[in-house]
């Protein structure tokens, strides 16, 4: 009788989760974005979010929730209930590198269900107007001939900037000063003030800076040019060759939610990046959307995994640490 009971139960609990997930959509869903709004980062997010609704039938509420290098608005997802309607928008910082740098309440791999890969934003070497060097053989050449004068401006301890301006001196034997700011906004802000020296930025945050003439670009750090800023040239051909890093993002939501439900998010994510008018956005925002065949929770699950274990020993033996 007690065993008959139990599979009772279950059925009804099995049923009631169907239903459930059936159903879904049924209510708003609030994508947690945990860095700044205006961000590249969150306006990538609203993107994604506007035509991900439109599939859904139901709005998508961006709720930016920042601090501690994108932890506090990952960490609010991972607590959330497992039902699908609480997503996170992140990426390589916060949910590769803070691992190895934070003291998390949360594990940035277990505590999450991979829904879909994003899209990547390369990154560019930029530097304030009046930096006299003219491209990036002059820069490497300045920096040496000027040894910890110059400072880089970053979006935090841990952050990608960061990592990036370690792994820089590290190929080019110079030496510079980082500075941490509360994200890339507001180091930007500086550069074109001129308060800072120079930054491994977005391109989606430099390049209107770039465009209106109020710092230098170098070198955007892959194989290939961008196609909004085709004037600006890669690492291979501005003398770093192979110094390649970008900042890619995607979609999780907390561990236990019904595949059913990510199998929905997961569609319409893949019909958002479909939208030429979205991938066109995406480009001028210096953003390419992941191939299709990419954009599947499997990809996501691999490819973090992957990040981990490529980035944790680098930042590990470079010693960098949350201040």
């Amino acid at each position: 009788m007690r065993t008959l009971l139990i599979a009772i139960v279950a059925a009804v609990l099995g049923s009631v989760s169907g239903g459930q997930a059936q159903d879904f959509p049924s209510r708003p869903i609030t994508m947690i974005v945990p860095l700044p709004a205006g961000s590249a980062f969150d306006l990538t997010a609203r993107l994604l979010a506007e035509r991900m609704q439109v599939v859904l039938g139901q709005p998508i509420i961006i709720e930016n929730l920042t601090g501690a290098s994108g932890s506090v608005g990952a960490g609010r997802c991972a607590r959330a209930a497992h039902d699908g309607y609480t997503l996170c928008f992140g990426g390589v910082g916060t949910h590769v590198l803070n691992g190895a740098v934070l003291a998390l309440t949360y594990d940035v791999l277990k505590d999450f269900e991979p829904v879909s890969l994003v899209a990547s934003a390369q990154l560019l070497i930029v530097a304030k107007k009046s930096m006299p060097a003219n491209d990036l053989k002059e820069l490497v050449a300045w920096l040496k001939a000027n040894p910890n004068k110059a400072t880089q401006g970053t979006g935090g301890p841990g952050s990608l900037t960061q990592l990036a301006g370690v792994s820089f001196q590290g190929e080019t034997g110079t030496s510079f000063r980082s500075v941490p700011y509360r994200g890339a906004g507001a180091a930007i802000a500086d550069l074109v003030a001129g308060h800072i020296d120079i930054m491994i930025d977005l391109a989606p945050n430099s390049l209107p800076h770039v465009r209106a003439g109020a710092i230098k670009a170098y070198a955007v750090m892959a194989k290939t040019r961008l196609g909004a800023a085709p004037g600006i040239p890669t690492v291979d051909e501005a003398g770093l060759p192979g110094f390649y890093m970008s900042a890619w993002q995607a979609v999780w939501v907390p561990k236990g939610t019904p595949m059913s439900v990510i199998g929905m998010l997961n569609k319409s994510i893949v019909d958002a990046l479909a939208d030429p008018a979205v991938r066109s956005r995406l480009a001028d925002l210096g953003q390419e959307a992941f191939p299709r065949e990419q954009q599947t929770p499997e990809t996501l699950g691999a490819f973090q995994k992957a990040e981990i274990e490529k980035w944790w020993p680098i930042v590990k033996a470079a010693g960098i640490k949350a201040e």
